[in-house]
């Protein structure tokens, strides 16, 4: 099956989730005006990833993390639904780097919110590991939220940013047959010492799609400058973070670019069509679910148990297809921060 699909490579109004909630749906408008059958985001595209961490001292960041966290949306919110209305109405899927919020609490998880064409919302996956400072913003997700989905398109996956160093949770995914890898990062590469990160992730790219013997999508934002006045304004000058950086790329499970890699401030969809059928005949020399999984020699084990009190309630997963009004235009409640 041919499918064409596209990594967003842009940054979001930073802070202002009406405004990068309005940019996506844009972006996901342009998809089907292309031709697009599945829009992938950059990590927290809604409401942008919190630069300032790596900037400034935690006990001087209180106010802008309490910021952060009621910018940081719900699975049932109205936000959520605006998605699936234009995953709807304009025939794309999509999958969608948030600052979820833990419905009732100021808990919040490094997200990536999968959504079929038809507006179904498949799931969620939440960051198992924050890395490094990421720590002071988000909770640990747990094995609940460590899957893939089976959509229209094909059987999807994903994970966020450093999660992809993580072996055994990359194979959970290979495991349940993983086509299509979502992959979201923010921009690196403009952070202080960390000139190498675009080689790096090349790297974890490459290995995930030829080990997982998946097409890899991997949307990154930059950082532009709504984030940087933003950060001014709010906590004061720092030179740690420029303007900038972001890698994104669609990779064929042989490690061949079929589109980018594309780094910097411009903004585009960073699109390829993708042939799944390609997949087994990949599987014929390596298949990391199959014939050179060896069980017998190699064990692997994923607690699967609920972690946090919606997924015990299974309210993240098994979502009926959104219900569109057609009567009504595809904008964002007024009403939204």
């Amino acid at each position: 099956m041919k499918l064409k699909v596209a990594a967003v490579h842009a940054a979001p109004i930073f802070m202002n989730v009406k405004a990068s909630l309005e940019k996506a749906i844009r972006y996901i408008e342009e998809a089907h005006k292309k031709g697009i059958n599945l829009l992938v985001f950059p990590e927290t595209f809604i409401p942008g990833y919190p630069y300032f961490i790596e900037c400034y001292p935690p006990l001087k960041q209180t106010n802008a993390l309490s910021q952060y966290t009621d910018c940081s949306i719900e699975l049932q919110s109205s936000e959520i639904k605006h998605l699936q209305k234009a995953a709807h109405h304009f025939n794309v899927a999509i999958v969608m780097g948030i600052s979820e919020r833990l419905t009732g609490t100021r808990t919040c998880f490094n997200s990536q919110v999968f959504i079929d064409s038809d507006g179904t919302l498949l799931g969620v996956h939440r960051k198992l590991q924050p890395t490094y400072v990421e720590r002071i913003v988000w909770a640990q997700g747990g094995g609940n939220t460590l899957k893939t989905f089976r959509s229209s398109l094909g059987i999807l996956g994903g994970l966020a940013c450093w999660e992809h160093t993580m072996n055994l949770a990359r194979h959970t995914l290979i495991t349940q047959g993983e086509m299509i890898h979502a992959a979201s990062w923010p921009a690196l590469s403009t952070m202080s010492d960390f000139e190498l990160a675009n080689a790096q992730i090349e790297a974890m790219m490459k290995t995930h799609a030829l080990t997982g013997q998946c097409f890899v999508v991997s949307a990154s934002n930059y950082v532009d400058e709504t984030c940087l006045s933003w950060m001014k304004n709010n906590l004061g000058e720092q030179n740690l973070v420029k303007e900038g950086g972001g890698w994104s790329a669609v990779i064929h499970p042989f490690c061949s670019f079929l589109a980018g890699p594309h780094v910097g401030n411009k903004e585009r969809l960073v699109e390829a069509e993708i042939d799944l059928d390609d997949i087994k005949y990949v599987k014929q020399w390596v298949d990391s679910a199959g014939h050179y999984s060896r069980p017998e020699i190699l064990k692997h084990t994923v607690i699967h148990a609920p972690l946090w009190h919606d997924e015990a309630d299974n309210v993240i997963t098994g979502y009926s297809a959104y219900i569109v009004d057609e009567s009504k235009n595809i904008k964002t409640d007024e009403k939204s921060s």
